[in-house]
């Protein structure tokens, strides 16, 4: 995903957001060990500052013409954001956790343990956006966006890359 494409990404996820809005559902249980671990390092087989071409070469990029962007092969719950071809985040979706079990569905008060450190990104004022807790280890974070309840997105990656895409607007893809 280039850069160009947070402006889409921000409408369709305002969109989601204010559908959804005020509604705190109910999340799924899962197994245990039913869940991928992202680290800040990124996937086992698909690192931040990796490139598209490189990974594409690999046989773990694809074009799906279903998504609004690039796929991961064999991780369908995670969404490669990439920037001057190199991947810089990772949007992820159930049952996708960070190694500190955290992922959709968690309550925002077990992310304020896990990560005591995590700065709050409040949302901008009738923007019908998430806020946010943004816990950052050198120069790679986990952006958590919640509706004060529960976790709703996870976004991992460059730290840089994770507060300006809240800041200027974010996406479900």
């Amino acid at each position: 995903m280039k850069l160009r494409q947070f402006g889409f990404i921000a409408a369709l996820l305002a969109a989601a957001s204010a559908a959804g809005s005020g509604v705190h559902p109910q999340w799924p249980t899962r197994p245990v060990g039913a869940a991928q671990v992202v680290s800040l390092e990124g996937l086992r087989n698909a690192e931040f500052g990796d490139t598209e071409a490189d990974l594409t070469r690999r046989g773990l990029l694809r074009a799906d013409e279903e998504a609004c962007g690039p796929a991961l092969v064999g991780h369908g719950s995670v969404s490669p954001i990439f920037v001057d071809d190199r991947l810089v985040l990772l949007w992820l979706d159930d049952p996708m956790s960070t190694p500190e079990g955290i992922s959709a569905g968690t309550p925002v008060g077990e992310v304020r343990a896990a990560y005591p450190g995590a700065v709050d990104l409040p949302a901008p004022p009738g923007s019908h956006r998430f806020a946010g807790l943004l816990a950052r280890d050198g120069d790679r974070a986990y952006l958590f966006l919640h509706d004060g309840v529960t976790v709703r997105e996870i976004i991992a990656g460059y730290a840089d890359w994770a507060r300006r895409l809240f800041d200027e607007g974010y996406g479900p893809c």
